[in-house]
């Protein structure tokens, strides 16, 4: 497999054959993000995507495809088109494709268009929300409105795709937790996602947001704190149908539940955490990561 640098997908996703359809991550300036920090974004040519399709799809074992890097989907509609219909011909045990996107690469797509994706075989789309705050997302320089994030969404959703969200519990530090929390509820609420997954931020070495914490410029909220906004987030989001997950390794209380018959556990459990305040119930430091 012709891999440039290191190669990341979410969870979810571990079993699936990885195919780096571009390089790189083309906004590339989250405050908090150093995942492609040493990469050029490019998209790859398609002899090379086609000769990693070729080797991949010839093991039996794999029955998902996952596309990097960091926002694949910003590829033209014609291009990830050519590379779906080649799986679907190819890989006629791929059960789902699945691609990182934003709102930038959504929202550049019609409806019409994220529809012949999914004819062509897309079958999930992340997308890293981090917030609903507007405030925070000018701080973590996400590139996006929360209100550009809930329509990229809904048009996801519109197109019959899966749509994972992925929040991040702390971006917005102690100084705008609360609003942070809030208005990322509302967002889930608008967005109405398949998934949520819901990590806990890690200040990442060499990021500017790792700079602005050393110089005190921004203050993680504690563990208690970053319990406090997940059960915000629970309590305040409205969900039609929803798998949500607070499971990452970044996470100190790991959550798995179905929205929205299993919020009123979800919540007893958090607030008997947060009431107990006692750190063995979290996990520990040494297990926790990005």
């Amino acid at each position: 497999m012709d891999y440039v640098g290191a190669i990341f997908r979410p969870p979810s996703e571990a079993d699936s054959l990885l195919v780096q359809a571009t390089v790189g991550c083309s906004h590339n300036t989250c405050a908090f993000c150093a995942m492609y920090a040493d990469k050029t974004f490019r998209a790859k040519k398609w002899e090379t995507i086609q000769a990693d399709l070729d080797e991949g799809l010839a093991e039996p074992y794999y029955r998902r495809v996952f596309l990097c890097d960091g926002d694949a989907l910003i590829l033209s509609t014609n291009k990830l088109v050519r590379i779906l219909r080649y799986i679907k011909e190819h890989g006629p045990q791929i059960e789902r494709v699945g691609v990182y996107g934003d709102a930038r690469g959504v929202l550049a797509k019609s409806v019409e268009e994220l529809r012949e994706l999914k004819d062509a075989g897309l079958g999930i789309v992340y997308h890293g929300l981090e917030s609903g705050d507007d405030e925070v997302l000018r701080r973590i320089r996400k590139g996006s409105t929360a209100a550009e994030q809930a329509e990229a969404g809904r048009r996801v959703k519109q197109a019959g795709i899966l749509y994972s969200a992925i929040v991040l519990l702390g971006a917005g530090g102690e100084e705008l937790s609360e609003q942070h929390a809030r208005n990322t509820a509302a967002l889930l609420t608008a967005a109405d996602p398949d998934y949520v997954g819901c990590l806990m931020l890690t200040l990442v070495l060499g990021t500017p947001l790792y700079e602005d914490a050393e110089a005190g410029r921004f203050v993680l909220p504690d563990k208690w704190g970053l319990l406090r906004e997940l059960r915000t987030i629970v309590a305040e989001s409205d969900f039609s149908r929803c798998h949500f997950t607070a499971n990452h390794a970044s996470n100190y209380l790991p959550i798995k539940a179905d929205m929205p018959q299993d919020k009123p556990r979800v919540l007893a459990l958090i607030d008997d955490v947060i009431a107990r305040h006692d750190d063995r119930t979290l996990k520990p430091e040494w297990m926790r990561g990005l």
